[in-house]
């Protein structure tokens, strides 16, 4: 295959994109982001040196899902002229049943994949988007979906299952787990960089505006933090983690409130937004002086030290533990936090290898690591699209 493989990851407000040269390495040639599509939308976009080859900006609602797609499209064409494109892969949060491994997409596919939407309401309809708009432009380039839930297919069915009749099992109403690509990277990347420990037992936490854990042995996922949907397991920046579904028909009986309005609660206003009240971005709190960001912060750390006991049980022991996603990588502090109340689990922090943030963050003789890694959902994309299109997947 020679060219280059375009990867597109499509948010509920953003777009992330990347291309590279289609070589077993994939290098990468550029990469960038479109945010605040539906505001003001603002584009960047770097070489391989870090360098920003282009920025453009867009006035309250001038650029939707489509049009940020388009303009991708057209960077793509002056970017890759020397590199023609010769295949799309794309982050798709929802796999459903029929999916554990990536798909190349054609009409029949982005049917099937149209009717997991209820399943992914807030992800799976702006994860199509790019794919239709693509499909229009250029029928003739090969496009492949990679799914958020196909990583955590590996699972036992007891750790997949509900305690409901078994027809709502049937019916495709059970744990999925999501992050899976970023996941997926992680396991790949301890592999190379840490291979007696990848066969081991590992969690790893993926801390960002989406946060979720995952229990690994071997590489392969045995349980994870979240469900259903995208909105369970660990509190969030915006999204309320766990909660008690009665909570839910409180809301209904007794705030009359309806199905979309607590949608829009659960998954948008909830979380450390919600508890704070001041902004669902960890930097923004750990640098406010509020009771209230500090008790958003506390609640989020005991919510992953208490799933981090659960996923441990579940692995019968604990090898490592890894960092990533955005607050995973940066934030040295939620890692010592996080890590302070594991003292039984035998993580031993070293607080400046902690502050260096890449690699073990534990002291010498510690019983269990704790590592950060980088993840890299888009290349994992990208190596999925090649080995889809080659006909290896």
């Amino acid at each position: 295959m020679k060219g280059s493989v375009a990867v597109v990851n499509a948010g509920s407000s953003s777009i992330k994109f990347a291309l590279y040269a289609a070589e077993t390495s994939l290098p990468l040639l550029y990469r960038g982001q479109v945010e605040k599509i539906g505001s003001e939308a603002r584009l960047k976009a770097v070489n391989e040196r870090r360098e920003t080859v282009v920025e453009r900006s867009w006035k309250l609602g001038e650029l939707d899902h489509k049009g940020a797609t388009q303009e991708i499209l057209q960077l793509g064409r002056q970017y890759a002229a020397d590199t023609p494109v010769q295949a799309v892969g794309h982050r798709v949060v929802h796999g459903g049943m029929d999916y554990a491994t990536p798909v190349k997409v054609d009409a029949a596919v982005l049917d099937r994949l149209a009717k997991l939407i209820p399943l992914a309401p807030l992800h799976q309809p702006h994860n199509l988007s790019p794919i239709r708009v693509i499909g229009e432009a250029a029928p003739q380039l090969p496009q492949v979906a990679c799914f958020d839930t196909a990583f955590h297919r590996s699972q036992p069915l007891l750790a997949q299952s509900f305690a409901l009749p078994r027809e709502f099992t049937a019916a495709g109403v059970r744990r999925y787990g999501f992050h899976g690509l970023s996941y997926e990277y992680i396991a790949a990347r301890l592999k190379e960089t840490e291979p007696t420990l990848a066969k081991g037992r590992v969690i790893v936490a993926h801390l960002g505006n989406g946060a979720s854990l995952c229990a690994m042995r071997d590489g392969r996922s045995v349980a994870s933090t979240m469900g259903f949907t995208a909105v369970d397991g660990l509190m969030m920046g915006t999204r309320t983690g766990a909660l008690d579904p009665g909570v839910l028909l409180y809301l209904m009986d007794e705030r009359g409130m309806g199905a979309r309005e607590i949608e829009t609660l659960i998954y948008s206003k909830s979380g450390l937004l919600g508890v704070s009240g001041i902004s669902s971005d960890m930097r923004t709190l750990r640098g406010s002086a509020a009771a209230e960001a500090r008790e958003a912060i506390d609640l989020f750390i005991y919510r992953i030290v208490r799933e981090i006991g659960s996923l441990a049980s579940a692995l019968e022991g604990l090898d490592g533990l890894v960092f990533t996603g955005g607050i995973g990588e940066n934030d040295t502090a939620t890692r010592a936090e996080v890590i302070a109340q594991l003292g039984w689990l035998g993580i031993d922090l070293d607080p400046e290898r902690n502050s260096a943030a890449g690699g073990r963050i534990t002291a010498d003789g510690s019983r269990t690591a704790a590592l950060v890694i980088a993840t890299d959902e888009e290349r994992m994309i990208a190596r999925h699209t090649m080995a889809a299109i080659a006909g290896v997947n």
